[in-house]
């Protein structure tokens, strides 16, 4: 049983639902809590990716963390005593990651983690409270790159339980990378930085997120930026009466994935704070500057493309400017990378 919620789960769960199919002898039902659940961030994922209909849909909805996670746990319940699962197939760390390991494993039913061992060693940060927890009281562990290996040893997994299958979210990429498109933007330029801001040590203070923009709208000067807006973002753009930006910063609502791999692939540098388009640029081989102190991806950062910049907005604009002066940071594609990460994965499931 996969339980997927939020934009990120789809991509990483579509490829090993795929490869699950090739094995008659392993059955499989998809959970979607609806975590997210408005169109742009939810239903147009399932119609990209080709995804199945869940089988299950939770729309728990948005919600402070203890609620949207208690919601998730009371309504997940309900399916997994009426239809129990062998396994529970977890991915990433949003809420509905933690939430669902939580009721599988008190059920006793066994959970598999995939993208397990990541670690940002920051607990200010809800994700990396999901992804402790989750991987305390899972089974099997499936995970990207050799530091993620160590990081469940170092914290007394059983390293017969660890399984370095490579990333997942690649495995959508690269099947769909042909099939990228170009988006409907109204007055956009052929030279474009791209940006993505959602995490609260952006977005939630105004001073911070008020000198982002004032970055932005200075470096629009020389090169355009197109900003889809996460609807935490706009929220906050206009609570603090921030929405009124230049002219050369576009501010759109987001977009489908094909559509948004189609902006990062034509990107001349990306700059956000989401940790799965630090692996999509890395593979795309796109500069990519990410607003903050960690990343739970290091490899992205140690080989890949990426470069942390924090929350300084004036390094920002000095990388940006490294990056149009032809300076960007050259990077490689870490191993097993490769797309085939779900096949992997469901190799695995049918010899358990």
């Amino acid at each position: 049983m996969h339980i997927v919620g939020a934009r990120p789960n789809f991509m990483k769960a579509a490829p090993v639902i795929e490869a699950i199919n090739n094995f008659p002898q392993l059955n499989q039902s998809l959970v979607h809590t609806g975590q997210h659940y408005d169109a742009n961030m939810s239903q147009i994922f399932f119609d990209q990716l080709g995804m199945p209909r869940p089988d299950y849909n939770l729309e728990v909805g948005s919600g402070s963390h203890a609620r949207q996670t208690a919601d998730i746990m009371v309504h997940f319940e309900e399916v997994i005593l009426a239809n129990p699962p062998a396994l529970v197939l977890v991915y990433g760390d949003v809420n509905s990651t933690i939430a669902a390991a939580l009721v599988a494993t008190k059920a006793g039913i066994r959970v598999g983690h995939v993208e397990a061992g990541l670690r940002s060693w920051d607990r200010t940060m809800p994700e990396e409270i999901n992804r402790v927890l989750t991987d305390q009281i899972s089974d099997y562990f499936f995970t990207p790159s050799g530091d993620a290996d160590e990081n469940l040893q170092r914290e007394g997994v059983d390293a017969k339980k660890i399984f370095r299958v490579g990333n997942v979210m690649i495995d959508t990429l690269i099947k769909l990378l042909s099939k990228a498109r170009e988006p409907e933007i109204a007055g956009r330029q052929d030279r474009f930085i791209l940006v993505t801001l959602h995490r609260p040590s952006n977005v939630d203070d105004p001073e911070t997120l008020g000198r982002l923009l004032a970055t932005l709208n200075r470096i629009s000067k020389e090169i355009q930026v197109i900003f889809p807006i996460h609807p935490r973002t706009r929220r906050r753009l206009e609570q603090f009466n921030l929405s009124d930006v230049g002219a050369n910063v576009l501010l759109t609502d987001p977009f489908g994935y094909l559509e948004f791999l189609w902006l990062q692939q034509h990107a001349s540098v990306v700059v956000t704070d989401s940790g799965g388009i630090q692996e999509e640029t890395t593979y795309l081989q796109i500069p990519c500057l990410t607003m903050r102190e960690n990343t739970e991806r290091p490899i992205t950062a140690e080989i890949g493309t990426n470069i942390l910049v924090g929350t300084d907005t004036a390094r920002l604009g000095k990388e940006i400017e490294n990056v149009l002066h032809g300076c960007a940071k050259k990077g490689a594609v870490p191993e097993l990378w490769d797309g085939k990460a779900g096949q992997r994965i469901a190799e695995i499931l049918a010899r358990l």
